[in-house]
């Protein structure tokens, strides 16, 4: 952040009086009592956009029994929400890849790393017919041809090769053919290190994976690393991103713009703002009256025509 949280605090104070006298009736009818609890870099986040926006309002971080927004914010319960950002990611996905899965003969193939071995025990106890394969920092490319059967491939190859040396027989790798998609549990270094090497072997396969997979990307157009990967994550969300320079990371604003959905909300609950449209950034959604709120998620699909369309 480039100011301190005391001079917001003191920005936040000045704008609250300025507030009081401004002529604008329309504008200062709005009005948002803040009182929660959560940390500095939420707090700077949240004064910081409340300091954008054209209404009254006051905020209280010290009172003991309010709302806490916990500090991570994408996998967080946040107020109004039925589920956290990712947890609704997580199970868009289950419900396409595995419950939704037509060909038994066929399974979905897990990819994680160890930071994600939770995740995938909890796939694993609940669809144990698929395979699952923990990849490790030796030697990707060599685990991942394993996997894929290349190895075998390669070595049907070379025995029909040596019945006659003096046939030349093109050969193009095989992979499995039991293959239904492929599933990448993964944060942005160790995805874009094996989501290539599987991109050039898997021609044809589905890949599917949350935002995690980029959170630590600073710059949408280094996604290329991903191509079609699918990704549930609205649009809109992509493109916010995307107009903006010099990010910290993909995952900084995706936590700016979940503080500023979740200020949305709060304004429309204290100013009985249901009839009105509200649009929120992390979802398409419809904000109804003492209902938590479901986002419309929808798989978007990272390709070079994509990303290019998003600038």
């Amino acid at each position: 952040m480039k100011f301190s949280l005391t001079l917001i605090l003191l920005s936040l104070m000045l704008f609250i009086a300025s507030c009081s006298t401004t002529p604008n009736k329309r504008a200062s009818q709005l009005e948002l009592d803040l009182i929660l609890q959560t940390s500095n870099k939420n707090k700077e986040i949240i004064i910081e956009s409340l300091l954008k926006e054209n209404i009254k309002f006051s905020v209280n971080f010290e009172n003991k029994d309010s709302y806490i927004l916990k500090d991570d914010v994408l996998n967080s319960n946040l107020k109004f929400f039925c589920k956290s950002f990712m947890q609704e990611q997580r199970d868009m996905i289950e419900s396409s890849i595995f419950q939704d899965r037509k060909d038994d003969k066929k399974k979905v193939f897990i990819v994680y790393s160890n930071d994600f071995k939770g995740i995938a025990n909890n796939l694993n106890q609940k669809y144990p017919k698929e395979k699952y394969f923990l990849l490790r920092e030796d030697n990707y490319e060599s685990e991942i041809k394993k996997i894929l059967n290349i190895d075998m491939s390669i070595n049907q190859h070379l025995k029909i090769s040596e019945l006659d040396n003096s046939i030349e027989i093109k050969h193009s790798p095989r992979i499995r053919n039991d293959i239904s998609k492929i599933y990448f549990l993964s944060d942005y270094d160790f995805g874009k290190a094996i989501v290539p090497i599987f991109r050039s072997y898997a021609l044809g396969i589905e890949f599917y994976a949350t935002t995690e997979i980029f959170h630590k990307a600073n710059d949408l157009k280094k996604l290329v690393d991903f191509e079609d990967t699918f990704v549930p994550v609205s649009e809109i969300l992509i493109k916010e991103v995307a107009r903006k320079d010099n990010i910290l990371s993909i995952k900084n604003e995706f936590e700016l713009t979940l503080i500023s959905d979740f200020l949305e909300i709060e304004k429309t609950y204290q100013n009985n703002l249901f009839r009105q449209n509200v649009r929120l950034n992390s979802g398409n959604t419809k904000i109804e009256k003492k209902r938590c709120i479901e986002r419309d998620l929808s798989f978007w699909k990272i390709t070079t025509t994509n990303l290019i369309n998003q600038f």
